[in-house]
């Protein structure tokens, strides 16, 4: 008897993507022997997914995953509500750490909070979601924009005002093309009280499938709760909490790819 709600044509249908996206590109016959599924119904199962764009054959005759499977998971990914897969990940982050966090994104050369976990701390930094960042100044935007690519990145950098907010504000282009690359090279950026002088952030990237920027997380506190004692211990933790969203995500490690 058929396990209820059980359709034997879709879940024949899914062993085969499976198998294939197990092994790589693979013969009917080696389909056929690895599935148990009848010869008959294997074809004519074979025969579905090619018109349909699930598989097709490579030039060995071999059957592999095609478009329609990028095509789908670029509609689930771009549907995936943000906020919420980091929501409860930002607040673990938020508990560990018992500062402030903030996910924030960049959009048409502009970056901005769109989403706040506060801290039950005495000691809180004011902001809000919807806010708007200084991209050269706030932690999270030069995180958003070190991983810009280069000619974006360039394009935005030159429209930038190099306005000294404070003392420790960078206001030479230069130094501030500087300051991205050991951003990108240590994985993680620093507001050393760049935009406000008593405020400290420590941010970290996330990525999608693509290895393509999709927002950073930041975690904020004053300059008695971050600082040089603390601060890449903070580092790792929001490093850690990015990669957790960005494997929601669909983004792999190099490790975990050559894994898979």
């Amino acid at each position: 008897m058929l396990e209820s709600g059980k359709v034997p044509a879709l879940s024949r249908a899914i062993d085969i993507l499976n198998f294939i996206a197990t092994i790589g590109p693979c013969s009917a016959a080696t389909i056929i022997d690895a599935t148990g599924i009848p010869k008959s119904t294997a074809y004519l199962l074979l025969a579905e997914l090619k018109r349909q764009r699930f598989i097709t054959l490579d030039y060995q005759g071999n059957y592999c995953l095609w478009t329609k499977l990028v095509e789908l998971a670029g509609h689930a990914l771009s549907q995936l509500n943000l906020r919420e897969l980091a929501r409860p990940r930002l607040t673990r982050l938020m508990d560990e750490t018992g500062l402030l966090c903030h996910l924030g994104i960049i959009d048409r050369g502009n970056a901005y909070y769109i989403l706040k976990v506060e801290s039950p701390s005495t000691i809180s930094v004011r902001s809000h979601e919807g806010k708007s960042l200084s991209l050269n100044r706030s932690g999270i935007g030069k995180c958003l924009l070190a991983w810009q690519p280069a000619a974006v990145r360039e394009e935005i950098i030159s429209q930038l005002a190099w306005e000294q907010a404070t003392p420790t504000s960078i206001t030479d282009p230069q130094r501030f093309q500087d300051e991205l690359t050991r951003i990108r090279f240590q994985g993680w950026s620093y507001d050393n009280g760049e935009d406000y002088c008593d405020v400290r952030c420590v941010a970290a990237p996330i990525f999608n499938a693509s290895h393509e920027l999709t927002a950073a997380i930041s975690v904020v506190g004053t300059r008695l709760q971050i600082n040089e004692e603390n601060r890449d211990y903070l580092a790792g933790k929001a490093i850690a909490c990015a990669k957790d969203i960005s494997r929601l995500l669909g983004w792999k490690s190099p490790t975990e790819q050559q894994a898979s």
